[in-house]
C-alpha cells in the first residue's frame, strides 16, 4: 500500500490526529497538531480516510514522554504523548468545533478548558481484565481494537494509587485460584473508606473462593468485596460494605462539604477531584434562589442537586435507575434535605406527567448518558424554567440537543465550559448554561 506524508492541523473528537492527503480529510491516531508524518491509508471513506502512523518525520513541539510503557498498544489512553495544557486547548478548540458544526452555532461562547488538578493518578474506578496464560496471569485492559489482554505488573498510571494497590495484592490472591481461568475481570473503586472489589467469577465453586478471599482479609486491605455471578444487580458479599461515599462543595457554605454516598454497581464520575470542580461550576451557573423550585433529570444519587438543595426551595430528582434513587432518598435523609423529592422514572415519561400537572420549574438540571436527552429536550420549554444547565459526557449528543434547545425551546446559550474529567484520552465533559431568549 501506498505511503503518503501529511501534517497534522488538530485534534478530532474521539482523539485522533486531523491531517489531509490531496485535499481529503485523514484521521490519524497517536499523532499531534505540528507532527510532520509519513502514514498508511487503512480505510477509505467517501469524504475521508482512515491511517497509521509510518513515520514520525518531524515531531509536533506539542510532543511529550508517555509515562506508561502499554501506551499505543492498551486502549485505554489516547494522548499521553501531548502535552497536558495541549490537550486542554484541544478540548476547548474540540467543544468549538462541534456546536458550530452539529449545533449551528456560529460564534459560541465556550470558557478555556477547566483543567484536571491531576493529569494522572486521578481514576478512583477501573475494570481491569484477566488472562490466564501458561506465562503467568496478565492483569491489565484490552489491547486496542482486540480482546487481548496487555499486562500492568505496576498498575495503571492514570488509576489512583489506592485502586492500583489493590489490584497488586487481589492479583497475589487470584494466582493461587485453581480456575483462574473462570475469573475474566475485576472492578474496583474507590471511595473515603477504602476500595471495594467485585470479582466477576464464571466457576462453580464460589463457596471456595468466598473462603479464599475471607482467608486474605487481612492481607487484601479492602473495605468490601463481592463475587459478581452474572448480572451486577445480584452481587454476592464476601466480606465488608459495598457502601461508597465521597466529598461534594455545598452550594450554599462552598467552603463545607457534603459526602455522598451509594452503593458500588451505581454510578459516580471517577474523577473525584473534577466532580467537586464541576458541582462548583454547576452552582455558579444556575445561581440558585430561596424561592426556586428546581428539576434534576437523570439525577443519580444527587450528585449535582443535593449541593444545591439548600440554595432553593423545593427539588425533585428524576432517574430511571432504581439503585440510584435509593442511594439519593438516603443521602438527602443522611443530610436532612427536607425540601427533596426522588422519584424512579424514566425522564422522557416523567416530563410528560408534569406538564399533564401544569408543573413549572425556575431551574433544570439536565445529566443525561451518552445518548444525550433528545426525548425531553423538545418539551422542556414548557415547564417554564428560566434556567438550564445542561451536564453532558458527549460534545456531539450536547450539540444535537443544543440545536433543539436554542431553537424550538426558545433558549440561548450563555456559555459552555469544557471540564476534563479524563486527562490523557479525548473523552470530554462539558457544562452548559443556557437561558430564555
Amino acid at each position: 500500500m501506498n505511503v503518503d506524508e501529511l501534517v497534522i492541523e488538530r485534534l478530532a473528537l474521539g482523539g485522533n490526529g486531523v491531517g489531509r492527503i490531496d485535499g481529503k480529510v485523514c484521521f490519524v491516531p497517536f499523532s499531534a497538531p505540528g507532527d510532520r508524518l509519513k502514514v498508511r491509508v487503512v480505510r477509505e471513506h467517501r469524504s475521508y480516510c482512515e491511517a497509521e502512523l509510518v513515520e514520525l518525520c518531524e515531531p509536533s513541539p506539542q510532543r511529550v514522554e508517555p509515562c506508561c510503557p502499554a501506551f499505543g498498544r492498551c486502549g485505554g489512553c489516547d494522548w499521553q504523548h501531548i502535552s497536558y495544557q495541549a490537550q486542554c486547548d484541544a478540548k476547548q478548540q474540540i467543544l468549538i468545533e462541534t456546536l458550530q458544526r452539529v449545533a449551528h452555532l456560529q460564534a459560541p461562547a465556550v470558557a478555556a478548558t477547566a483543567a484536571s488538578g491531576l493529569d494522572y493518578g486521578y481514576r478512583a474506578r477501573a475494570q481491569f481484565k484477566l488472562h490466564a496464560t501458561p506465562a503467568g496471569l496478565a492483569v491489565g485492559f484490552f489491547r486496542r481494537g482486540s480482546r487481548f489482554v496487555i499486562d500492568l505488573p505496576q498498575g495503571c498510571p492514570i488509576c489512583t494509587e489506592p485502586i492500583n494497590t489493590a489490584m497488586l495484592k487481589l492479583r497475589q490472591v487470584i494466582q493461587t485460584v485453581p480456575d483462574l481461568h473462570r475469573i475474566p475481570q475485576l472492578s474496583l473503586e474507590e471511595g473515603t473508606s477504602g476500595v471495594v472489589a467485585v470479582v466477576h467469577y464464571i466457576g462453580s465453586d464460589q463457596q471456595r473462593l468466598k473462603q479464599l478471599f475471607v482467608q486474605h482479609r487481612v492481607q487484601l486491605g479492602l473495605s468490601g468485596l463481592f463475587l459478581q455471578i452474572g448480572r451486577k444487580e445480584a452481587l454476592q458479599p464476601v466480606f465488608g460494605s459495598g457502601h461508597l461515599t465521597y466529598p461534594v462543595p455545598r452550594c450554599d457554605s462552598p467552603a463545607n462539604a457534603m459526602l455522598l454516598g451509594y452503593e458500588i454497581g451505581g454510578f459516580s464520575q471517577v474523577n473525584r477531584l473534577q466532580n467537586q470542580k464541576m458541582v462548583k461550576l454547576v452552582c455558579g451557573y444556575a445561581q440558585p434562589a430561596a424561592s426556586q423550585r428546581m428539576l434534576d433529570l437523570y439525577c443519580g444519587n444527587g450528585n449535582l442537586s443535593l449541593p444545591l438543595s439548600g440554595a432553593v426551595q423545593e427539588l425533585l430528582g428524576i432517574e430511571g435507575f432504581a439503585p440510584s434513587i435509593a442511594s439519593a432518598v438516603d443521602n438527602a435523609r443522611q443530610l436532612r434535605v427536607n425540601n427533596s423529592t426522588f422519584r424512579c422514572n424514566d425522564a422522557s415519561k416523567e416530563l410528560r406527567h408534569l406538564l399533564a400537572q401544569h408543573a413549572l420549574f425556575d431551574l433544570v438540571l439536565l445529566d443525561p448518558p451518552r445518548a444525550g436527552a433528545a426525548d425531553v429536550v423538545r418539551e422542556l420549554g414548557q415547564l417554564g424554567a428560566q434556567r438550564i444547565v445542561y451536564v453532558s459526557c458527549d460534545p456531539a449528543t450536547l450539540a444535537r440537543d443544543l440545536a433543539v434547545l436554542c431553537g424550538a425551546a426558545g433558549y440561548r446559550l450563555i456559555e459552555a465550559t469544557p471540564l476534563d474529567m479524563f486527562p490523557q484520552t479525548g473523552h470530554l465533559e462539558t457544562v452548559a448554561l443556557l437561558t430564555r431568549t
